[in-house]
């Protein structure tokens, strides 16, 4: 098995190594596609950093172009066995469409229809399988655009890796198996990301105020009317909605007694709160 996890380890670098002389930002990944190194503040309660402490461990604010850096962050994560490519960066600004296929989802189908509707096509562009089935789509934008990171707001099952986020790049293995490019799209540059699809990934403008009041209501109501079960759920679904729309910060607080209201306890909450905010490409 170490052995195996060598191999895993050393293929992996190289695929990182090879993205990195492409323009593309990576960072080590552990085999459940988390970023391999440990945050060196997890028992520090002080100021949220990026990287500006000069240490590994920032997640995605790790991602370098830089072999040696690239290099050095493998060396201190033996135990990687994939990489990440970070969204968001120049020269691509890339733009991650993750189409799922669990839980009866047809995410590929969900944006067919959404292209039907909204009229744009998915240029050719790169391709990347993964071990469940889904499809990872690289797209790039424009760089004077941020596009958010999503989850099932489109359609469920299509999740978008903008702006803080990143993609788990093809050679990498992992626990369920490895990821690898559809053939024929390995040589392809990212296309643009069509208008008209960029457009739907962008947040909605913001509106009046009473109008933001009344959504951010209707989204404490949602929490408010859990049931055992869905409370998580809800919870998550609401922060995601409400950081998209500008009300994140503003509605932390009442979707946090809402959810304890329905039984979460206020550290959950707050927990379940951040992993929107992150989610969506906001600091908690």
């Amino acid at each position: 098995m170490a052995t195996t996890d060598r191999q895993a380890t050393t293929l992996a670098l190289a695929h990182a190594l090879s993205a990195a002389e492409r323009g593309l930002a990576v960072l080590p990944l552990s085999r459940t596609k988390l970023p391999a190194l440990r945050s060196p503040h997890h028992d520090d309660p002080g100021p949220t950093c990026h990287g500006e402490c000069g240490r590994f461990g920032h997640g995605v604010y790790d991602a370098s172009t830089d072999p040696a850096r690239v290099r050095e962050m493998f060396a201190a994560a033996p135990w990687a066995t994939g990489y990440g490519i970070a969204c968001g960066l120049p020269p691509y600004h890339l733009i991650g469409v993750d189409l799922d296929t669990k839980s009866g989802t047809d995410a590929p189908a969900a944006l067919r229809e959404l292209g039907l509707r909204h009229l744009f096509t998915v240029p050719d562009t790169v391709v990347v399988l993964t071990p469940s089935g889904g499809r990872h789509l690289w797209l790039t934008g424009p760089p004077d655009v941020v596009v958010p990171n999503s989850a099932s707001r489109l359609a469920p099952g299509i999740d978008i890796r903008g702006a803080g986020g990143y993609l788990v790049g093809p050679g990498s293995r992992t626990a369920h198996g490895a990821y690898g490019t559809l053939p024929g799209t390995a040589h392809l540059p990212p296309a643009a990301c069509p208008p008209a699809l960029l457009r739907l990934l962008l947040p909605p403008p913001r509106t009046p105020h009473r109008a933001l009041a009344d959504h951010g209501h209707g989204l404490v109501h949602f929490v408010l009317t859990a049931h055992e079960g869905q409370r998580n759920t809800r919870l998550f679904w609401a922060a995601c909605r409400a950081y998209e729309n500008g009300l994140g910060p503003a509605l932390a607080t009442p979707l946090t007694e809402a959810a304890r209201h329905t039984g979460l306890t206020e550290q959950e909450a707050r927990a379940t709160i951040a992993s929107a905010a992150r989610m969506t490409g906001h600091r908690p």
